[in-house]
């Protein structure tokens, strides 16, 4: 059977129209990524009842969404208003159940130190004050409220320092979870002749496992035959990263690609995300070099977008 989709209420002030526009946007998405949003801007009606609208919004819905402004926090611990109802009927939901986590403060236009009202100071928070961050953050939101993490546990694997009748000496450095970087940007260098050359970035949904294969110093092989990738290509003029805004326009015919020194390789994965790997250093022991290594950039595009602006900013 299918489930539902979850009901969300947004709890916020009308601190002024441009406000109320973040609040709307913010909504109108959730409404795209099958999220039943609950808002006065399209629930309410002339004559309605603005109390029974709370709390009925507030009781029936599986998660509350508060936007803390400034104004907000304020007419929260004075218990003004709108807000001042919102709160109380909350605050009586977190004592009768005060390990919930269905409250989930949002910080924007907020400059206190703490930015959440008394009664969520408990709470943890996800920060929207910064624009350049929102498609890393609403990735984050949208994933928490269908149940999906971005960065999901690993699973437990043994004891190395445990032995058997043939293992005498642990081996840590060799082991397969070391090729791993779970991060949306950062930097790899590694040894491409060990793992058979894979080295996975990113975790769950946003997982890559890319697979490189010696060419020389200054070109490598970038491969997509594993599990996880669905297309590999080369972003050719284009020497950023942060340049790339539609990685879905290079051409992916090919099951492998020849990158050279200082060129960007783009993968997409099998749910949809994009990743960006920018060649920085190649070493090559066919061509003189002491070892096969290479040092790579990267970053991984949010909420499967086709640009790397963004992604470039959240990660740095």
């Amino acid at each position: 059977m299918l489930q539902p989709p979850p009901k969300v209420f947004i709890s916020y002030s009308h601190d002024s129209e441009s406000h109320k526009d973040w609040v709307l946007g913010l909504s109108t998405r959730l409404m795209a990524n099958g999220v039943d949003v609950v808002l006065d801007q399209w629930d309410l009606t002339l004559g309605s009842d603005l109390p029974r609208f709370m709390e009925m919004g507030l009781t029936g819905a599986h998660r509350v969404l508060v936007v803390c402004t400034d104004a907000y926090v304020s007419k929260a611990n004075a218990g003004r208003g709108g807000v001042g109802y919102e709160k109380m009927i909350l605050t009586a939901q977190l004592m009768h159940d005060i390990s919930t986590d269905r409250i989930v403060p949002i910080i924007r236009a907020n400059a206190l130190v703490p930015p959440v009202p008394t009664f969520l100071g408990s709470r943890v928070y996800i920060d929207f004050r910064n624009d350049f961050t929102y498609e890393a953050k609403y990735a984050e939101l949208i994933g928490d409220i269908h149940g999906q993490q971005i960065k999901p546990r690993p699973a437990l694997g043994q004891n190395p320092f445990l032995t058997d009748s043939e293992q005498t000496a642990p081996h840590v450095s060799f082991s397969p979870e070391r090729y791993v970087s779970p991060s949306q940007a950062g930097s790899v260098c590694f040894d491409y002749s060990n793992n058979n050359g894979r080295f996975v970035l990113g975790a769950g949904a946003m997982s890559f496992e890319t697979a490189w294969s010696r060419g020389g110093n200054t070109s490598i092989y970038a491969l997509s035959g594993q599990p996880t990738i669905r297309s590999v290509s080369i972003a050719p003029d284009i020497k950023e990263i942060a340049e790339v805004g539609d990685a879905s326009i290079y051409d992916t015919s090919s099951r492998y690609r020849m990158p050279q020194l200082g060129e960007i390789v783009i993968w997409q994965n099998k749910d949809g995300y994009f990743l960006a790997t920018k060649i920085e250093k190649i070493q090559s022991r066919g061509h003189g070099c002491p070892v096969d290594q290479i040092t790579f950039s990267y970053a991984i595009a949010p909420s499967k977008s086709k640009s790397f602006a963004s992604s470039v900013r959240n990660g740095a």
